[in-house]
């Protein structure tokens, strides 16, 4: 269209030269055709382009290469006296004959039709240029209008955000923190008035995992109520190396595996948390789905998998051991991380060192970036068991999964055929996505 638009008025000159003046050369087609042919440049020249042009006019009697050349002018210089100029110029080249020795005063007729064509030639260029200039300036106004409208409700949207967020930090912070707080308060109570050392030692993990659910819990407060809080961490996040702490708090019968995955820094923060939140979900819903059912949390590197790496000497592996001493049947869980009232009794748990077995060759591997597979495993439930009764909204799978697509991994779960429940993930070497996404 660009390059039609600059040829179509050259052709349509060249026509008007030729129907004009015929097609024998002399002086009339020559500056007809210069007249034409200067109209290639009149974007760039569009005042000298249009002087060009007018000797065409005055000699050659030709009405399209001025007339364009005088709508380029209005459209790209709209000055008034150069447009007031060359009107007047356009109006006396095509107002005056020529030679010039055949201007007749005398026939007013024929010079008063003249001149009208004349003021109606140099107008008219003039007032449709001014008109597609006006038209494009008004465009142009009226797609700012509409990007800074876009953004006024942008900004409206974020301003009902934040207060929605400041609404949702009171509740948070009135009713949540109030509870939760009384539950540290009664643990407290319990662990000071308590003479069995098991009882003490639960109330000290409630009144533990009490605290730190409140400092999380300020923490996101202090993020909901803060602009731009999406892109901020809540708290500081967990890691690999936090896994042996969370078995530890879990009240589940645990067996940690794990290679040198949990033990140098190979992988990026965003992985580790990831496989941390992962570890953490399914630990909750054996509280939840299978009570009393033994658990075993595998952590290691993706190219270390197989046989050797999963059971053999393969690698630097460490086992916790969490398990109820000598807990009579029945004795309920305390989670981790969901607190249902009155459906924690907390069981003590000791952490007992496992063996570690050095194999040659594992130093080199470890220093190289490798995937992770964060795998879960539990047998079948407990008979014997009270369920917790803990609540759940039914989306705890499908938000690990999306965690691990985000972060270009995948992630299974499913029953075994031995009546428990697995989940796997496994991430890549490279994450493909870090930060606020993980």
């Amino acid at each position: 269209m660009r390059w039609g638009s600059l040829i179509v008025p050259v052709l349509l000159a060249v026509a008007d030269a030729l129907l004009v003046n015929g097609v024998t050369f002399g002086l009339e087609l020559n500056v007809s055709l210069v007249a034409a042919a200067a109209l290639l440049v009149r974007r760039k020249l569009p005042a000298l382009v249009f002087l060009v042009t007018l000797p065409g006019i005055l000699i050659g009697y030709v009405w399209f290469a001025p007339m364009i050349a005088l709508y380029t002018v209005a459209r790209l210089r709209p000055d008034r006296r150069l447009l007031g100029v060359s009107a007047l110029l356009l109006a006396a080249a095509h107002f005056i004959p020529w030679p010039v020795s055949d201007f007749e005063p005398t026939a007013y007729r024929e010079n008063t039709l003249t001149l009208i064509d004349a003021c109606v030639t140099s107008v008219g260029p003039i007032a449709l240029g001014l008109l597609v200039r006006t038209r494009g300036e008004l465009a142009a106004r009226i797609e700012d209008l509409t990007r800074s409208r876009r953004r006024a409700d942008e900004l409206i949207a974020e301003q009902v955000l934040s207060t929605e967020r400041a609404r949702l930090a009171r509740e948070m912070h009135d009713v949540v923190a109030h509870q939760v707080s009384l539950i540290s308060l009664q643990a407290g109570a319990v662990q000071i008035s308590a003479e069995d050392a098991k009882a003490r030692e639960g109330a000290r993990t409630i009144r533990e995992l009490s605290v730190r659910t409140l400092d999380e819990l300020r923490h996101m407060v202090g993020i909901l109520r803060a602009a731009g809080g999406d892109h901020e961490e809540l708290t500081p996040q967990p890691r690999l190396a936090d896994l042996p702490r969370l078995i530890e708090l879990s009240a589940l019968d645990v067996s940690f595996e794990t290679d040198s995955a949990t033990q140098r820094p190979g992988h990026s923060e965003a992985v580790e948390r990831a496989a941390f939140r992962i570890v953490q979900e399914a630990l909750t819903n054996v509280r939840k789905h299978a009570p009393g059912a033994r658990v075993t949390v595998r952590v290691n590197d993706a190219q270390a998998e197989g046989p050797e790496a999963a059971d053999g000497p393969g690698g630097d592996r460490e086992e916790v051991r969490g398990t109820a001493q000598e807990a009579a049947p029945g004795a309920a869980r305390g989670a981790a991380h969901k607190t249902a009232p009155g459906a924690v009794r907390g069981a003590a748990h000791q952490t007992a060192p496992g063996a570690a077995h050095a194999a040659p060759g594992t130093a080199h591997a470890a220093e190289e970036t490798r995937g992770l597979r964060v795998e879960v495993r539990n047998g079948p439930p407990d008979a014997s068991a009270v369920a917790p009764g803990l609540p759940g909204g039914g989306h705890g799978l499908v938000g690990l999964r999306e965690r691990a697509q985000l972060l270009g991994g995948t992630l299974e779960a499913g029953p075994t055929e031995e009546g428990g429940f697995v989940v796997r993930a496994d991430f890549p070497q490279t994450p493909r996505v870090t930060g606020p996404a993980a």
